[in-house]
């Protein structure tokens, strides 16, 4: 006699905001796909649907407060978890059918509301989820977060109200993790955490045993132990302290990834010490410089903030200046937002939208004449690439060198590619260049 399994809940997921609540978002669906539980790509098919909130700027809470919404009018049954969970009592006032509300990475409250809104029949048969977890991405990169919250007090950024202060993860089941996400075929680790550099302060850097050998809580040592499992290793969200100098021979051995996204904000001293962030610009320099001697291939990606209270012309031509001489490699800008409950809003001068709006311009105008030359010098030389899509169709595909974050930075266009596969990695010889991607064709071996 046949065997008639219960129909298990099926679960929608909205995930707003960075990758950080990305990987909080896999966590979530992963260990609800291990209790039984199915996933609805859709509203209609949802018996319960979580949206995990962005709070970190006031548009992103506009954006966070539309998607409860829209799940509402669609789906009526709504778990609210992420940032903006710290603001449950406005969230109840404004939508009062909401099932639960909870805070960022309390991943055992929301698992426990999505229990108590729909029940798990119960089945040993269920029970069923990959060793690696569930992913957002494609299978071939995977991010991996490394700590929670934040020692720092930025003034424009609410984070430690929002997520708390450090929390580093062990570096034994940190690498348990990638060493399982590399074996269920992720060829590019994207490492991340609000503070990558910060990686095992709060734990006095412990040591611990890994394949028979002790790894600290350090950002070195964690990076050279990931690039041995044979993936791309890309560090995300580091800041400029002293010991990054010791990565960037990593790089220059083919250990890690030779790439940098440091979010230095601004250059101009004043700018900087109003920010409450380190005023160091010109040693920045220097030591960019430095990394460049070691790997000359390291390619540095930053973002910066136009239009702070109290900027200057003279502020904003410094950070022009500096930019010129920094030379970096990917450049992203914002307008200042004041956030709810950031000490920024506070600061006098607040320099009007229309001047923020040129001096972006401005900015990114100088950035994108920057990548564009920098592009350029690649044509003709052979690079490493690995590939996001392929249209079978029309022959092409689309991937990213080394010096490429996936959503972020740029692209490699491939032409003659019809025969390659998602994840691959090869050899691309460069034939031209814009501002922000590259083209060319495979290498024939």
């Amino acid at each position: 006699m046949a065997t008639i399994l219960p129909s298990p809940p099926k679960i929608g997921m909205v995930s707003l905001g960075c990758p950080k609540n990305l990987v909080d978002s896999e966590r979530i669906l992963t260990k609800l796909r291990s209790d039984g539980y199915q996933m609805s790509p859709d509203y209609a098919g949802a018996d319960v649907v979580l949206v995990n909130t962005c709070g970190f700027l006031d548009s992103a809470k506009e954006e966070s407060l539309e998607a409860i919404g829209e799940a509402i009018a669609e789906n009526g049954r709504v778990i609210v978890t992420g940032c903006m969970g710290k603001e449950a009592e406005m969230i109840r006032a404004k939508f009062p059918n909401v099932l639960a509300v909870t805070g960022a990475h309390q991943y055992e409250e929301v698992v426990g509301a999505v229990h108590e809104a729909a029940p798990m029949p119960p089945s040993a048969f269920l029970n069923l989820v990959p060793e690696s977890g569930l992913k957002l991405t494609p299978r071939h990169y995977s991010y991996l977060k490394i700590s929670e919250g934040c020692n720092h007090r930025c003034s424009f950024c609410i984070i430690p109200s929002l997520r708390g202060d450090l929390v580093s993860r062990r570096p034994d089941a940190i690498l348990r993790e990638a060493e399982k996400l590399v074996a269920a075929g992720t060829r590019e680790l994207l490492v991340i955490s609000q503070d990558t550099s910060a990686y095992g302060v709060d734990i006095r850097h412990q040591p611990r045993e890994w394949h028979g050998r002790e790894v600290r809580a350090h950002m070195t040592d964690l990076a050279r132990e990931l690039g041995s499992l044979g993936a791309w290793v890309r560090l995300h969200y580091v800041y400029p302290y002293p010991h990054v100098d010791q990565v960037v021979p990593l790089m220059a051995e083919g250990l890690v990834t030779p790439y940098l996204d440091i979010p230095f904000q601004h250059a101009s001293p004043n700018v900087l010490r109003a920010m409450k962030r380190p005023a160091n610009e010109a040693k920045v320099l220097e030591r960019i410089k430095g990394w460049r001697a070691i790997c000359p291939d390291i390619a540095i990606r930053s973002t910066f903030v136009v239009g702070f209270p109290g900027e200057t012309e003279a502020d904003f031509a410094y950070l022009m200046e500096w930019l010129e001489d920094a030379q970096l490699d990917r450049v992203g800008a914002f307008r200042f937002e004041p956030v709810e409950g950031a000490a920024a809003n506070d600061l006098p001068d607040p320099v009007p939208e229309a001047v923020k709006e040129e001096r972006y311009a401005r900015l990114m105008d100088l950035t994108a004449r920057i990548s564009a030359e920098k592009l350029r010098a690649k044509v003709g030389r052979t690079l490493d690439v690995i590939i996001d899509a392929v249209d079978e169709e029309t022959g092409g595909a689309t991937g990213r060198s080394q010096a490429d974050a996936p959503e972020i930075d740029g692209e490699v266009h491939l032409r003659d590619a019809g025969h390659l596969s998602q994840g691959d990695i090869i050899a691309v010889e460069i034939e031209d260049a814009d501002e922000h991607d590259l083209f060319g064709v495979p290498v024939r071996r």
